[in-house]
C-alpha cells in the first residue's frame, strides 16, 4: 500500500455550518443499526472506542453498520464515493426504537476534496501505462541508432517502403521501417498497416489476413517530403511467423493513388540458408566452376524459383552471410 499523507478539506459552506443539524443515532451491542447511504461508503470514522461502524472494505457497498457498548456520546463521519460528506452524533441506549436509517443526498453537511502533499520516495512510481510507454520509447530510440538492415524491400511509383528489423522483447515485437521518398511530390501518409497472413489466396478456406494494431508508434510520421526518408518503429503484441505465414506491410497514400504493399516471409531465409549450405559449404556443385558470371545466373536463377528478389546484398538480412557463399 502507498503512504501518502492525504489532508482531507470539507468544503462547506459558513451558513450550513451554522445552521446545519446533526442528526443523533443510537445503538447498543445487541442489535445491528444499519444505514443505508445514496453513494458506496469510501471511509467511515467513529470517535470513541465503545462505537464500531463497519462496512465492506473489499468491495464498495451502501451499507454501514453501527454498535455501541455503554460510554460517553460520540460521532460518526462517513465519506462516500461521490465526495460527500456525512455526520452524526452516536449515543448508547439500551431499548432502541430505530434500526434502519436510509440517508438522503440532502443529509451531506459538504464534500471532500483530498491533495497529496507527500509520499514516500520508495513508493513513488509512474503509472504502469505510462512506465510502459516510457520503456518502449526508450528502446525504440536505441533500436533507431543501432545499424541498419534490410529485411524486406519494395519500391514502386518512386517510394520505397523497407523492413529493416524485427525485433522481439518480453511480449512485444519491434518492427523497424523506413520510408524513402524518390519524387519531387511529398507523400502524405494515409496509414500504414501491418497484417499476418497465413494460408494461401488459392485455398480460401485457409487463408487468414488478420490486422495487428500497434500498441505504440515511434516516430510515426504523417508526411515524408520529397527527397527525404524517415525511419520509425512500431510496436506491436508479440508474434512469431511460421513457415507458411508472412507479414505484410500496407503504406498508402492520403488524398493520392500512391500505394505500397511489402511481405515478407520467414521462411524464405530459412529455404536460402539451406540452399547455401547444401550447395556451397559442402562442397561441390559449383565447385569447378571458374566464372563468376556462371555463378550470378545460378544464383539469379535460384532467387526465380523461391520468389525472393533482394534488392541488394544485405537485403538477406543478418541470417546471410555473403562471405560464406562467394567462391
Amino acid at each position: 500500500m502507498k503512504r501518502i499523507l492525504i489532508i482531507s478539506i470539507l468544503i462547506i459552506s459558513s451558513q450550513m455550518s451554522a445552521q446545519k443539524h446533526l442528526d443523533t443515532i443510537y445503538a447498543n451491542e445487541h442489535k445491528n443499526v444499519a444505514l443505508f447511504f445514496p453513494e458506496p461508503i469510501r471511509q467511515g470514522i467513529v470517535g470513541a472506542p465503545n462505537f464500531v461502524f463497519t462496512y465492506n472494505r473489499e468491495k464498495e457497498q451502501y451499507l454501514g453498520l453501527v454498535q455501541a457498548s455503554p460510554g460517553k456520546e460520540s460521532n460518526l463521519l462517513v465519506l462516500t464515493k461521490d465526495g460527500r460528506v456525512y455526520s452524526y452524533i452516536l449515543k448508547y441506549r439500551k431499548q432502541l426504537g430505530k434500526l434502519n436509517h436510509f440517508v438522503a443526498d440532502s443529509e451531506s453537511i459538504g464534500t471532500e476534496r483530498s491533495i497529496v502533499i507527500g509520499q514516500k520516495q520508495e513508493d513513488k512510481e509512474l503509472d504502469s501505462t505510462a512506465k510502459r510507454r516510457e520503456y518502449f520509447e526508450r528502446f525504440c530510440s536505441y533500436l533507431l541508432k543501432r545499424k541498419n538492415e534490410r529485411l524486406a524491400t519494395k519500391r514502386k511509383r518512386s517510394i520505397k517502403l523497407q523492413l529493416q528489423k524485427m525485433t522481439y522483447n518480453g511480449d512485444v515485437t519491434y518492427l523497424v521501417m523506413q520510408v524513402s521518398n524518390n519524387s519531387n511530390i511529398d507523400f502524405e501518409v494515409d496509414y500504414l498497416k501491418v497484417y499476418s497472413i497465413a494460408g494461401t489466396k488459392k485455398k480460401k478456406a485457409s487463408h487468414q489476413r488478420l490486422e495487428m494494431v500497434p500498441m505504440y508508434k515511434h516516430q510515426g510520421q504523417s508526411k515524408i517530403s520529397g527527397g527525404s526518408s524517415k525511419r520509425f518503429v512500431y510496436v506491436l503484441p508479440k508474434f512469431v511467423l511460421g513457415d507458411d505465414e508472412e507479414l505484410e506491410i500496407d503504406l498508402k497514400e492520403l488524398n493520392g493513388n500512391r500505394r505500397i504493399n511489402l511481405w515478407h516471409k520467414n521462411h524464405q531465409i530459412k529455404r536460402l540458408n539451406a540452399f547455401w549450405r547444401k550447395n556451397i559449404s559442402h562442397g561441390s556443385q559449383f565447385a569447378n566452376i571458374g566464372s563468376i558470371g556462371c555463378l550470378v545466373i545460378t544464383v539469379s536463377n535460384m532467387f526465380q524459383k523461391f520468389n525472393f528478389y533482394p534488392s541488394s546484398r544485405n537485403d538477406f538480412g543478418t541470417d546471410v552471410e555473403w562471405r560464406n557463399f562467394l567462391p
